[in-house]
C-alpha cells in the first residue's frame, strides 16, 4: 500500500439544478470512480479532526492507498479554492498529489487533455484554487464540454443534448481510466504519454478557443 496521500478532486456546482450540466463534468468523472471502487461519498463534517468551515464530500480509495481520497467541493465553483486547501492542510497531501478535474470550453466536446500545471485559463473553479494554493503546480484533467456558441455563462449551465451525451459518457471512462492509472502508478509522465496516445488517434483537429468561463 502507498502511504503518499494523493487527492483527485472533481469540480462542480451543488444541488439537483446543477445536475448533468456541462460545468459538473469533473463531478461525473469522480462519482464514476467511485462507482468502480465501491466506495460512498460522505460529508467532510463526519471526518475526524478535519474540522474546517467548508462544505465538501470525500470518499476513501483504500485500494490506492489508505489516504487516497476523491473529493467534490459541495460550495459552488467558484470557491473550490477554500476547499481544496482545507482539505490539504488535512490530509498533508503535497499539491504535487492533487489533481483536479473539470470542465473546459476550450476543449472539443469530449476532448481530454491531462497537464502537470499551468494556469487557470478562463475556468473561475481553478482560479479559485490557484489562487487559494497560491500556485498552479498541480496536475489537473480538462474534460472537452464544446465552446460556447454565445453565452459562455449559460453554455456551461446547460445540459447535454442526448447526442452529446453519449460523447461526454466516453470521456467519462476514458477520463476515470486515466485518474486509476496515475493513482496507481504515481507516473504522470507515463500517464500523458499513455493516454494522449490513445485519445489522440485519429485526431486531426486542435484545440478549440473559447470564450470567458464562470
Amino acid at each position: 500500500m502507498r502511504s503518499v496521500p494523493k487527492l483527485v478532486v472533481g469540480l462542480g456546482n451543488p444541488g439537483p439544478k446543477y445536475e448533468s450540466t456541462r460545468h459538473n463534468a469533473g463531478f461525473r468523472v469522480v462519482d464514476r470512480i467511485a462507482e468502480r471502487e465501491g466506495v460512498l461519498f460522505r460529508s467532510g463534517r463526519d471526518l475526524e479532526g478535519f474540522g474546517a468551515p467548508v462544505e465538501l464530500e470525500l470518499a476513501l480509495v483504500p485500494r490506492y492507498g489508505e489516504r487516497t481520497w476523491l473529493v467534490k467541493p459541495m460550495d459552488f465553483m467558484n470557491l473550490s479554492g477554500a476547499v481544496v486547501s482545507s482539505v490539504l492542510a488535512w490530509s498533508g497531501t503535497d499539491p504535487a498529489q492533487l489533481l483536479v478535474v473539470y470542465d473546459d470550453l476550450d476543449l472539443p466536446l469530449g476532448k481530454l487533455r491531462i497537464r502537470p500545471r499551468g494556469g487557470p485559463g478562463t475556468h473561475n473553479g481553478m482560479r479559485s484554487i490557484v489562487d487559494s494554493l497560491a500556485t498552479d503546480a498541480f496536475p489537473r484533467l480538462r474534460v472537452g464540454i464544446g465552446p460556447a456558441r454565445t453565452d459562455a455563462a449559460r453554455h456551461v449551465l446547460e445540459r447535454f443534448t442526448e447526442e452529446e451525451e453519449a460523447t461526454i459518457r466516453v470521456a467519462v471512462e476514458e477520463a476515470a481510466d486515466a485518474i486509476s492509472a496515475w493513482l496507481e502508478s504515481g507516473d504522470l509522465d507515463a500517464c500523458m504519454t499513455r493516454f494522449h496516445s490513445r485519445w489522440n488517434q485519429g485526431e486531426t483537429g486542435s484545440e478549440v478557443p473559447g470564450g470567458p468561463h464562470p
